[in-house]
């Protein structure tokens, strides 16, 4: 009986050895799949971050009392989510007030440059909320209607706040669109460049695009 429970234990041994090997095996094969997942995950999102990146620009328009703009801002951003975009905007508007300081035909020639950081939220595709912080550096030019034309150059803040439309964001990292937004400068401040000839704030209408970056054509599909 004892060389029989040798033999017996024996063979559960070399069993228990071989279950053991297969055990480890099947181990470090479920840790190499999920390390190899894990790195493919890691790098889906590196593309993720790249795919969510977008660019893009509008072109800012407006006539109120007396007041011409025209302009133009460049974006760059990223969408954090399919229903956020933040950036940065550069932007260059150019003003004519007309009878400026309450006299007839007197003249006020504006350029504004700079630059800031804007947040959009869509809460349904084809519309959406804005904010945009702006810092611009101004250079004004007063032509009276009797006397000398004088240069003046200052800097002013800017929070602009608005929504608007657009042709259809199909979430980040999607396809072109078109949008159109109005905004209004709700900082207070009267040396701002979207105010009219006696500090009163105008509604600013701007027109874009939005275009994703790093697609490689996937939108197409």
């Amino acid at each position: 009986m004892t060389g029989k429970n040798n033999r017996n234990w024996n063979k559960l041994f070399i069993k228990n050895d071989r279950d053991m090997k297969r055990s480890v095996i099947f181990f470090l094969l479920v840790a190499l799949a999920a390390s190899s997942f894990a790195q493919k995950e890691e790098e889906k999102e590196k593309a993720s971050f790249r795919e969510n990146l977008f660019t893009g620009g509008s072109i800012s328009l407006s006539f109120f009392n007396n007041t011409f703009l025209v302009g133009g801002s460049p974006v760059f951003g990223y969408s954090p989510s399919n229903w956020a975009d933040v950036g940065v905007v550069v932007n260059y508007n150019y003003t004519s007030y007309r009878d400026y300081n309450y006299v007839f035909n007197d003249k006020l020639r504006q350029t504004v440059y700079g630059g800031g950081g804007f947040i959009k939220l869509y809460p349904v595709r084809f519309l959406f909320a804005q904010a945009q912080f702006e810092h611009n550096f101004i250079r004004q030019k007063f032509i009276p209607n009797i006397g000398i034309t004088q240069t003046y150059k200052t800097s002013a803040n800017s929070m602009l706040v608005g929504g608007g439309y657009t042709t259809g964001r199909q979430g980040r990292g999607g396809q072109p669109f078109y949008y159109l937004a109005v905004l209004f400068d709700v900082s207070g401040n009267d040396m701002s460049p979207y105010t009219d000839a006696y500090g009163r704030t105008i509604p600013i209408i701007r027109g874009g695009v939005q275009v994703p970056l790093f697609q490689g054509g996937r939108w197409r599909r």
